[in-house]
């Protein structure tokens, strides 16, 4: 599936309606890929949380993908329910991706988790069945300790360049990283705290793709 990525917001905690609202905000401000993501939580309460985030979002932008943060069950079965998800973002230990693409099928998105050399090498055997990957931390970051050390802005052209697939910067990324980011050759920012602390969410992320759009 293609997608929108150059303004990828990874959701945080808040409560259901409050982040089904935002997440709408960023899709009506431009953000092509929301992934649900809220840690520690439940099979079941990603699930009712996937089915409000994709049913707010959808009726903002019907463009912009929701994918399900590691839970290809939840993504089925949410998909099967017919709620508006595009697919599944993995990490390195979750389901293999090549199973995920045979559950979810052709049209699904699906992103894989790395963030140096060596996984980025890995993940292009898969180049047939992912769409993306995720490549950090570009900072350290509270929000996810991968133990993998932060890459930097002098990290990523090797890895956009050895990458068989589409590179999102992800760690600590804000908006006022966007355009150095995009001169690096990645082909979006993976955002969290920034649009989940952004009084305007919209016009954050409408900020992030004109970074991109300045650069292309």
């Amino acid at each position: 599936m293609r997608a929108d990525l150059r303004c990828y917001f990874v959701t945080g905690s808040e409560p259901s309606d409050a982040l089904a609202r935002r997440a709408a905000a960023a899709a009506s401000g431009g953000a092509g890929v929301i992934q649900v993501r809220s840690k520690p939580i439940s099979a079941r309460d990603l699930y009712d949380l996937g089915a409000a985030v994709s049913t707010a979002v959808h009726a903002a932008n019907p463009g912009t993908a929701v994918v399900i943060d590691d839970r290809v069950d939840v993504a089925l079965a949410l998909r099967e329910a017919g709620f508006p998800v595009a697919g599944v973002h993995l990490g390195q230990d979750d389901l293999s991706v090549r199973a995920a693409r045979e559950l979810l099928g052709p049209d699904a998105l699906i992103g894989l988790t790395t963030g140096t050399l060596s996984l980025i090498e890995d993940a292009n055997q898969y180049a047939d069945v992912l769409d993306y990957v995720g490549c950090g931390p570009f900072r350290a970051t509270p929000t996810k300790d991968s133990g993998r050390p932060p890459l930097g802005l002098a990290g990523y052209p090797a890895i956009v360049a050895a990458s068989q697939l589409p590179v999102i910067a992800i760690g600590d990324v804000t908006v006022d990283d966007a355009a150095d980011l995009a001169a690096t050759g990645v082909a979006g920012v993976a955002v969290v705290r920034g649009i989940m602390h952004a009084d305007d969410p919209a016009a954050y992320c409408t900020r992030i793709r004109a970074a991109f759009e300045e650069r292309a």
